[in-house]
């Protein structure tokens, strides 16, 4: 039967968190009719029993295929809806928030709606981006300066309903059709990047990633853990991203200063960034998840 929102989340060891997600839909939705899919990948605490439990999730079994191809797999278990609300198992939706992320959603081009997301401690969290660039390669937002930073930190910029190139994906309204058109989440991502591909794509095919403030949520953050591997997929992920959409040559730029990023990271005392600076220059040490060990540039 029909909804109007189909609800995705896909979990991984997301034992302390999801819970509370689930808890929070029912009074984010208003008046709308809603279904709810977890596709769990593979957990191997208390999760799947935690879901079996309840009643108000469809559930289904995988084995850890990644985040991109968890939430395809719930789309594709969700009964037909015309939008599609992508929650990470760390959120909390507030109440009412989903009809004014749809009413944003109804405007004209307009596919994926970011709401106004904020930290476990109430403080802002600043989930905006700008697109990826080599002058942004480093992530040196302690500038201020846009052309060196993809993260917006502005808080001016959280207080009016704006275009943006794209959101962090914890918590995303997608119009179906913008999500068909794109043939869902690009899986081979695995983990990270998934959602800027995703919202850089919906731009290249005329859809708009619009920012609301009006409406909220909380995002914990991490809740699936943080380590080295985590990291180091995160960088490879960008400069595939940044190779698939501008080519060999521009991309091998942004591989040698993401090298010097991480190296100038681990000096200044990330421990995170030594593993990741020799995945990066030894192919054969990064994670076989992400089947990107056949070139030192990521394809």
């Amino acid at each position: 039967m029909p909804v109007d929102v189909a609800v995705v989340v896909v979990t991984y060891n997301s034992e302390r968190h999801v819970a509370d997600l689930l808890d929070s839909i029912p009074r984010s939705m208003g008046e709308l009719t809603y279904s709810v899919v977890v596709v769990d990948n593979g957990s191997t605490d208390g999760t799947l029993a935690l879901l079996d439990a309840r009643e108000d999730c469809t559930v289904v079994r995988s084995t850890n295929v990644g985040y991109a191809a968890g939430m395809n797999r719930a789309v594709a278990a969700s009964p037909p809806a015309d939008s599609i609300l992508i929650l990470n198992p760390d959120a909390i939706v507030d109440s009412g928030a989903v009809p004014i992320m749809r009413r944003v959603l109804a405007k004209p081009r307009v596919g994926i709606v970011a709401p106004r997301v904020r930290e476990e401690d109430g403080s802002l969290s600043p989930t905006l981006r700008r697109g990826p660039t080599i002058g942004r390669v480093g992530g040196l937002s302690f500038t201020g300066w846009p052309v060196f930073t993809e993260r917006i930190e502005d808080s001016s910029e959280y207080e009016r309903e704006h275009e943006v190139e794209w959101a962090v994906g914890a918590i995303l309204l997608v119009d179906r059709e913008c999500y068909d058109r794109l043939g869902g989440m690009d899986e081979s991502f695995f983990l990270y990047s998934e959602e800027t591909d995703f919202s850089l794509r919906a731009k290249d095919a005329g859809w708009l990633t619009v920012y609301t403030p009006d409406a909220g949520a909380m995002h914990v953050g991490g809740g699936s853990g943080e380590s080295a591997m985590t990291h180091t997929m995160k960088q490879i992920n960008r400069i595939r991203l940044y190779r698939r959409r501008t080519g060999t040559v521009r991309a091998s730029v942004y591989y040698v200063l993401t090298v010097l990023s991480e190296v100038r990271r681990a000096l200044l005392g990330h421990d995170k960034s030594w593993p990741t600076i020799r995945a990066l220059i030894d192919p054969s040490r990064r994670p076989s998840l992400l089947n990107a060990s056949d070139s030192i540039l990521p394809r």
